[in-house]
């Protein structure tokens, strides 16, 4: 199972630059410190899924070129993930069928009220047309693509973060069950969130989540979901082991 995954956003919920601010994150030329709201895409030769569908989304799908999109995991429901949902129109109409989005049930609920006028009674054409699968702790397939969801805490939030073969996504973590862990191992490829240096009571540190790269021991590392105070790319970047790589917004890898 090979596939490509594409980073289309790697910043936290304010993006990087932030409004109004001067710092020298935000003032940077570099476009590697320059981050819309995270997401991924995910492309085999068969299937095109996105994680996550945030206030960028149409952004993100236009500046990647993406022509056509089989479904969207969400992680969960705040506006940073799901704010661009409205955006997959365009998808409904050229493929003529509705979006399959795959979550837990609080984003469900979550999602439903953002967009209450998508599921009114209605023959509105122009909403966006979508179809929930409820993400337990069972696996489940999207065309030839096995996915694991696994539970980590975003605060007292749960989050669905997914393994694809030997791929794991995780973002907005801040604690992990032991048994969540354990179908984490053996990843060779994991990307993981990491705010910033100092302290938050929902999100991994830089400091958190090197241990817990530490503590899976993947082949390589991809961090994602980080703010202005994250640093600079060029200056961060060295510190770090030679296997951990600091994402940015259009870096692709590739998944054999």
């Amino acid at each position: 199972m090979s596939f490509e995954v594409i980073f289309l956003g790697t910043g936290t919920s304010g993006g990087v630059p932030m409004i109004a601010c001067d710092c020298d994150v935000c003032r940077s030329e570099d476009t590697k410190d320059k981050r819309l709201r995270t997401a991924v895409l995910i492309r085999s030769e068969q299937t095109s899924i996105c994680i996550d569908a945030g206030p960028d989304f149409r952004r993100q799908m236009l500046d990647n070129q993406v022509k056509a999109l089989d479904a969207i995991l969400i992680t969960h429901g705040h506006r940073d993930h799901v704010g661009g949902i409205d955006d997959i129109r365009p998808f409904n109409f050229l493929q003529g069928k509705v979006i399959d989005i795959f979550c837990d049930q609080y984003a469900e609920q979550m999602i439903k009220e953002q967009y209450s006028y998508a599921f009114k009674d209605t023959e509105y054409d122009y909403a966006p047309k979508m179809k929930f699968s409820i993400i337990g702790d069972k696996k489940f397939t999207i065309n030839e693509l096995e996915i694991t969801p696994i539970q980590v805490m975003h605060y007292k939030l749960p989050v669905t973060a997914f393994r694809i073969g030997d791929f794991t996504y995780i973002t907005d973590a801040k604690t992990i069950a032991d048994s969540e862990v354990e179908k984490i191992k053996g990843t060779k490829t994991l990307v993981v969130n990491a705010l910033r240096h100092r302290e938050h009571n929902a999100h991994f540190t830089i400091e958190e989540a090197l241990a817990f790269v530490a503590k899976i021991n993947p082949e390589k590392a991809y961090f994602i979901h980080m703010s202005h105070h994250f640093g600079k790319h060029e200056a961060v970047q060295p510190t770090l082991p030679s296997h951990v790589h600091i994402a940015y917004d259009g870096l692709k890898i590739y998944i054999d």
